[in-house]
């Protein structure tokens, strides 16, 4: 309840600051631009917003700043720490980019050209880009006023951190994305006049890419400098998942517009090479975007990439170092697979049309070959050095192999791949048996080089499918050979009241969960065998524990192993947090886990449901990564 009443405040307060914020500017560039003011259109809105937002603005945020100084709960809630890191880039993001286009505009005029040329601000003036950089400047200096009395008094600082955390690589993120235009600009200038100095065509390119890099490089090397200083400084930064994230993001990023971008050069180059008439001014004309994007993100995926790196070896734990670097391999390895996929079906489907004698050597096959080879050219080596080490991975013996074959980034690609290639080939499937139906009934004449290249593709995603089906099965079996043993070794003793059943139900239990496992059960008060000196963990039950015999206490008082404690009913006993349905299956879980060398969790869900929820995850992550490039792609390569 009282996080959806702060939510309320917080959220009303953010929104009415904007709302005033932007009145006062409007309203001060409406008074110095007398033009504006004899409309009045621009001053009653102004108005408007100033005299509704302030009273709710004021209302809201003085009932926070009196939470926040009288409960430590409010002073230290996440949303607070959203609220204030909120309104500092809420405030700052206009100050840097006012200032962008106070400078670009400048660089633009003084070099001769029309304001409306320069990349930012190119419809404003110096009046607007300084009365907006004042105002923000001013809100966002009073918000760090109170931001940084409530850090050297908070009694808990994690909420704060985190959020802090989020803020510094907004920044990074922010900085390098300018940095990245600037670059992509002034190569693309270059490109354009190799060796002339300043021509007159295209000038503004390097212009508006120089006041880019002028904004965007400072605030960079701040943001990236407090990420880093706080990487090695401050603790549960090395641990933090945001940053390791964020540098996953841009190092696959990187990787991934590298790659495109020289796939779309090399295509240029063998057209060329198979005898298209292209000049050298058109090779350039034509392999200027994809050059111009590739340089600058193949310098990110070279820094962030050795930060990655870095980050993955700062773990602690081998096995989380080893899962760390596993999930950069494998999602590489998925996008080298597709990418190498449609190059063989490409190239099958060029070699049918050829054979069929339907097309002549020309431009248009030309494009399609050198289409086709460069795509290969990009895609297989991508897969081949990806994939070859994750699977000589997960074929080692040993504990490190076990690992690798039971990771679940390694079941997320596998089933991934598995369900890719069983609708891909549903889908060929169905368009291969309409075809053939078509001609059956006489509606459509059966076209033969449509029917190959539809065959080809059900042929190529069944090759796919049954190679990783395979791989899913060899993992399987070596998994349960590993585990086979780790059972065996793995004796559990089972105490209980005499004629209670218990020993019998969790036994019966092992042999569903832990086939192989030993298990010992021994009457309460009894004498205790001799190969009760051997076993790694002991299960009790909550009624036996209530009343135990002192020889049975004494032997659990020297015992050294993991003790689990089983909630049965027992008569006026309740017990909390618990019940007694399925706490045999949880038990056994439990030394499940045990035995298998992992952490003991029982209160999650199954296993399977875990990896189908990650496989649909990983599914989303990678439609949306792939969405935000193109994006980024068609924003600067023609």
């Amino acid at each position: 309840m009282r996080t959806v009443r702060r939510l309320y405040f917080y959220a009303v307060a953010f929104i009415t600051l904007e709302v005033v914020l932007w009145g006062l500017i409007n309203l001060l560039r409406s008074i110095v631009q007398r033009d504006v003011l004899s409309t009045g259109d621009t001053l009653a809105q102004a108005l408007a917003l100033i005299l509704v937002g302030v009273p709710i603005f004021a209302l809201h945020w003085i009932w926070a700043q009196r939470a926040s100084a009288t409960d430590v709960e409010e002073h230290s809630a996440s949303l607070r720490a959203v609220f204030l890191y909120g309104v500092l880039l809420a405030t700052l993001i206009p100050v840097v980019q006012n200032g962008l286009a106070l400078v670009n505009r400048t660089f633009i005029e003084s070099a001769g050209f029309a304001p409306y040329r320069a990349l930012a601000g190119g419809n404003q003036t110096w009046t607007d880009n300084l009365i907006a950089i004042v105002m923000n400047a001013v809100a966002a200096w009073y918000f760090l006023t109170v931001l940084r009395p409530d850090w050297q008094t908070l009694s808990d600082t994690e909420n704060f951190a985190d959020i802090r955390r989020l803020y510094r690589y907004i920044w990074v993120l922010y900085s390098l994305l300018m940095i990245i235009i600037g670059a992509q600009q002034i190569i693309r200038f270059l490109m354009f006049v190799p060796g002339k100095g300043l021509g007159e065509v295209g000038r503004e390119l390097f212009i508006n890419g120089t006041a880019l890099l002028l904004i965007g490089t400072p605030i960079w090397f701040f943001a990236w400098r407090a990420c880093q200083e706080a990487f090695f400084h401050q603790p549960g930064e090395r641990d933090s998942n945001l940053r390791l994230g964020i540098l996953y993001f841009l190092a696959l990023s990187g990787v991934t517009i590298v790659l495109s971008a020289a796939g779309v050069t090399l295509n240029v180059i063998l057209r060329r090479a198979l005898g298209e008439d292209l000049a050298f001014a058109e090779i350039l004309r034509r392999i200027t975007g994809s050059v111009s994007i590739g340089l600058p993100l193949g310098a990110v995926w070279a820094y962030y990439g050795y930060w990655l790196r870095q980050s993955i070896n700062a773990a602690a734990d081998e096995q989380r170092r080893a899962a760390l670097n596993r999930i950069y391999l494998y999602i590489l390895s998925f996008i080298g697979l597709a990418t190498s996929f449609i190059g063989l079906a490409s190239l099958v489907a060029f070699v049918i049309d050829v054979a069929a004698g339907k097309q002549i050597w020309g431009d248009e096959m030309r494009a399609r070959i050198s289409g086709v080879l460069a795509t290969l050219a990009v895609g297989l080596p991508l897969w081949l050095s990806t994939w070859r080490p994750i699977q000589k991975e997960a074929l080692a013996e040993g504990a490190a192999g076990d690992h690798a074959r039971r990771s679940v980034t390694r079941k997320i690609y596998l089933y991934l791949v598995l369900f890719a290639s069983v609708i891909g080939g549903m889908v060929s499937a169905v368009g291969l048996v309409f075809q053939l139906l078509q001609a059956a009934l006489g509606s459509e004449t059966l076209s033969l080089v449509s029917l190959l290249n539809m065959a080809q593709v059900l042929a190529w995603f069944i090759l796919v499918l049954v190679y990783h089906l395979s791989c899913l099965r060899a993992d399987g079996s070596g998994a349960a050979r590993t585990l086979s043993d780790r059972y065996a070794q793995f004796p559990v003793a089972v105490f209980e009241t005499a004629g209670s059943g218990f020993g019998e139900a969790v036994r019966a239990e092992a042999q569903k969960q832990v086939p192989g496992l030993p298990v010992t059960v021994i009457a309460s008060g009894g004498e205790i065998p001799e190969e009760a000196a051997a076993v790694k963990a002991v299960l009790l039950p909550l009624g036996l524990m209530v009343a135990l015999p002192d020889a049975t206490r004494k032997w659990l008082g020297e015992f050294g192993g993991s003790k689990i404690v089983v909630p049965t009913e027992v008569k006026d006993w309740l017990w909390i947090g618990n019940t007694p349905r399925r706490s045999v299956t949880r038990a056994v879980l439990a030394v499940r886990q045990m035995a298998e060398g992992q952490a003991v969790r029982v209160d999650g869900g199954g296993s399977g449901w875990t990896i189908v929820a990650y496989v649909f995850a990983a599914l989303f992550a990678l439609q949306l990564l792939f969405v935000l490039l193109m994006l980024g792609i068609s924003a600067f390569v023609d």
